[in-house]
């Protein structure tokens, strides 16, 4: 159903854009970040570097087996949040963590400015969300987007300009008809995230390890 919906969005999508037209980030930009990351995901790895070498025909901007990651909420810019408020955010979510579970990246979809993977189960990731953002709002840090808007989705590579979404969904389409793959997620990590030339990178602050 959550393969569906998003393939069923993603239809609804005329013209591609530019990722990396985003206003208020530069080079300079530091902020912090919770997110799923997924170094020791072989079997993750092989697949989405499976589905890049199919696709590189479009030309996108591939994220490394390194940079894979799913989104979990942002927290600040580093110039905004003390190392004070970071300490009892990380005190606050250790208290909230959930248990560990698994994710099941099922078929590729896109969105306007992504190639991605459709995320199941959905239920999880919306309890450490939520524990998440409690765990912000304990600490005394600006509320951010509520789970309500929460969309689960692990990137593979990112548009670098205009063109049709048509291109993009005929493309895609065989790689759909691959079997899904399961990731372990043991841990969520806050991180500092930058921007480096057409990707992201960051610096891990804390790892914290689910039940």
């Amino acid at each position: 159903m959550i393969a569906a919906h998003d393939w069923a969005a993603f239809d609804a999508v005329e013209e591609m854009k530019d990722h990396w037209d985003r206003p208020g980030w530069t080079s300079e930009t530091r902020a912090y970040y919770w997110m799923l990351t997924f170094p020791d995901a072989a079997p993750l790895i092989d697949h989405a570097g499976q589905c890049q070498k199919e696709l590189r025909h479009l030309g996108f901007d591939d994220i490394d087996a390194d940079g894979l990651h799913l989104t979990l909420g942002r927290i600040g810019r580093v110039e905004e949040v003390r190392s004070g408020h970071l300490d009892r955010l990380v005190a606050e979510a250790h208290e909230r963590s959930p248990e560990r579970f698994t994710l099941r990246a099922v078929p590729l979809t896109a969105s306007r400015g992504a190639i991605r993977y459709s995320i199941a189960p959905w239920t999880p990731v919306i309890e450490l969300h939520t524990a998440l953002a409690g765990a912000g709002v304990a600490s005394g840090l600006p509320p951010r987007k509520p789970t309500s808007v929460l969309r689960p989705h692990l990137g593979i590579a990112y548009c670098n300009r205009s063109m049709p979404a048509g291109i993009v969904r005929d493309a895609i389409q065989p790689l759909r008809e691959l079997d899904a793959v399961d990731a372990p997620v043991q841990r969520v990590r806050l991180v500092e995230l930058r921007r480096d030339g057409r990707s992201y990178r960051w610096k891990v602050i804390y790892s914290l390890e689910l039940r």
